[in-house]
């Protein structure tokens, strides 16, 4: 992939996506649209060189944040938002559970991870602790402690009475969700920290292998997206 700078700008009717390598957030969305057969361009933004704060990337996003995916002539930003949009506008495959109950248990699912865990562990998050907290081993211990505490929460949603587990290998059943998309870049994250997923939230361990087995799991996994050089 070539640097945002050297790419056209999106044509009409394109779909686009700015994304970086290596953040969850943005291979939630890759995933969504590999799974749905949604035809995208991939311009990778690199955060390490902050490339996310530049002014074009900017109007984008106001954030500053990755992934914007640009659809149907709009950009978008925050992931969640942009899975919403795309189960809306192109519903099959779904990525959502049909009847209220376990729709309304999968979104809780996916803000365990969304909204609670995972934006703990941003690059501008950790950058901030380190401020706070200058040493070697901050930005290790922070991500770890949030991670710990978001797969306790996780598992034990997933063993509530009325809400799971359901039956099938995923987060809610038989089907792939938004819930596995936000779960499973968070597997990654907690691996990178030296995380033990499989002696500590087996049931997790257990979605991630089923989900790391399909097709646009592993084709929107990282390594499947690192740019070249």
């Amino acid at each position: 992939m070539n640097s945002p700078s050297s790419q056209p700008a999106p044509q009409p009717g394109e779909t686009v996506l700015y994304h970086y390598w290596r953040s969850s957030s943005s291979w939630r969305v890759r995933w969504a649209l590999l799974e749905k057969g949604i035809p995208f361009r991939a311009v990778a933004i690199d955060l390490l060189k902050g490339e996310q704060r530049s002014d074009a990337h900017r109007a984008r996003s106001p954030l500053a944040m990755v992934p914007v995916l640009h659809i149907d002539g709009v950009d978008l930003s925050e992931s969640v938002a942009i899975l919403e949009y795309l189960e809306e506008t192109r519903p099959i495959p779904s990525l959502v559970p049909a009847a209220a109950k376990p729709r309304a248990r999968m979104r809780q699912l996916v803000q365990i991870i969304a909204a609670d865990t995972q934006p703990l562990q941003n690059l501008s998050v950790l950058e901030h602790a380190e401020r706070l907290s200058p040493g070697p081993d901050t930005r290790r211990r922070w991500a770890e402690h949030y991670i710990r505490r978001g797969f306790d929460a996780y598992e034990a949603t997933l063993a509530l009475p009325d809400g799971g587990p359901w039956s099938g290998p995923y987060s809610c059943g038989a089907a792939l969700s938004m819930a596995d998309l936000c779960l499973i870049p968070q597997c990654y994250n907690a691996r990178r920290q030296g995380l033990d997923i499989a002696a500590c939230w087996p049931r997790i361990a257990a979605i991630e292998a089923a989900c790391l087995a399909t097709d646009s799991g592993r084709r929107s996994a990282p390594e499947a997206n690192k740019p070249e050089g």
